[in-house]
């Protein structure tokens, strides 16, 4: 099954749509039936199957089946085709987080011969690794179809382990006009670049802030909120005062802490430190700020239920907290109790070999079969 959920390119710039058909093909031959969700464009598509009752309750197991690009890293074989080597299989998405998928549809003809009482619901979902589109789709579908599970399990790698916790994130571009003119007479002109440098600085002095004083919360790595500007760009030749820069920048707080007064501390230093030099010289210059995602982060009691049962049934004796975002906040925020368990490790996400342990898989496989024995026989 992962053989064949790899060989799709569903990087997230391109339709997952030959993906999802092989998926339809392959339910509607298990007798399964699914609701299909999709973008506004109608290129990407989500699909929530039901096995056993077709109602409300049970279980979900959610994973995305979107990937990130393969541009410009150097792999030992086709990314697209799976590759096996002393128990390690290499592809695209094998850790992230196709190994999840492929071993929940695995599980499908088992599942549907053991005549479950309750239901087991599978989320797949696109466009989780530019901002969880698809799982705030399918979210909204779970309000209109009443199909809501009572609980969920994201697949995302964690090695197998228990994780109760995960920051939230937030997106920021920033844009900076300037005023033109020509580099023999800058101070008839706005230089956005200077302008966006500066700004950069208190990112960087404020990142610094955060990691000394924090607030901190013990379990994360790190354990306090953090800042990064990830690309910048501006101007247009050497010899003319550059008239537009931007950067993009990102908060991934802890829980308790709030992205949005972040925000708000960069537009007032930049109000009161950068922008009135600025507009000394024309006051059509300053900065445009616009939030271009939020990912809600996501937190689980250590006594709930759900935590208990997934600690037992993978022989855990603690649990994790992690600082990249999932699809669990979206979930959680319409009341369903939402954990992560999934096989592979982040560290091989995203990476040139990308790979996933078969011994990581057969552990899931065994946990997913666990899991419907406790909760849906």
């Amino acid at each position: 099954m992962l053989e064949r959920l790899v060989a799709f390119d569903t990087t997230s710039r391109n339709s997952n749509l030959k993906l999802i058909a092989f998926v339809r093909e392959y339910l509607d031959a298990q007798a399964v039936p699914y609701r299909i969700s999709t973008d506004e464009t109608g290129n990407k598509a989500n699909i929530h199957a039901i096995i056993g009752p077709h109602q409300a309750g049970g279980i979900a197991l959610s994973g995305h089946v979107d990937t990130v690009p393969v541009d410009g890293q150097n792999w030992s074989s086709d990314p697209f085709t799976l590759r096996r080597d002393a128990g390690r299989l290499y592809a695209r998405g094998a850790c992230d987080m196709k190994g999840f998928v492929a071993a929940c549809l695995a599980a499908v003809p088992d599942m549907r011969a053991r005549n479950l009482a309750r239901p087991l619901h599978l989320f797949i979902s696109y466009d989780e690794e530019t901002g969880c589109e698809g799982a705030q789709r399918l979210v909204r579908d779970l309000e209109e179809s009443g199909l809501k599970p009572a609980l969920c399990v994201v697949g995302e790698p964690s090695g197998m382990k228990p994780i109760l916790a995960h920051k939230s994130k937030l997106n920021l571009r920033v844009r900076v006009r300037g005023k033109p003119g020509h580099s023999s007479e800058p101070d008839k002109g706005v230089n956005a670049i200077y302008a966006a440098a500066q700004a950069v600085t208190y990112v960087a002095a404020e990142a610094r802030r955060l990691a000394q004083e924090g607030p901190f919360e013990e379990g994360f790595d790190p354990p306090h909120t953090t800042i990064h500007v990830g690309t910048i760009q501006g101007g247009s030749i050497l010899n003319i005062i550059p008239e537009h820069a931007e950067f993009i920048m990102e908060w991934r707080a802890i829980p308790g802490d709030d992205a949005d007064r972040h925000v708000e501390r960069l537009k007032a230093y930049v109000a009161t430190h950068i922008e009135p030099a600025m507009h000394a010289v024309d006051p059509a210059t300053g900065f445009r700020f616009e939030v271009e995602s939020v990912m809600p982060g996501m937190a689980i009691a250590p006594d709930h239920a759900l935590t208990l049962l997934v600690k037992q049934i993978t022989g855990a004796n603690s649990a994790g907290k992690v600082s990249y975002g999932t699809e669990s906040g979206y979930y959680q925020a319409v009341d369903i109790p939402t954990i992560i368990c999934g096989p592979g490790h982040i560290a091989q996400a995203h990476q040139p070999d990308e790979w996933v342990a078969q011994e990581q898989l057969d552990t899931c496989d065994a946990f997913i079969r666990r899991l419907a024995e406790r909760l849906l026989v």
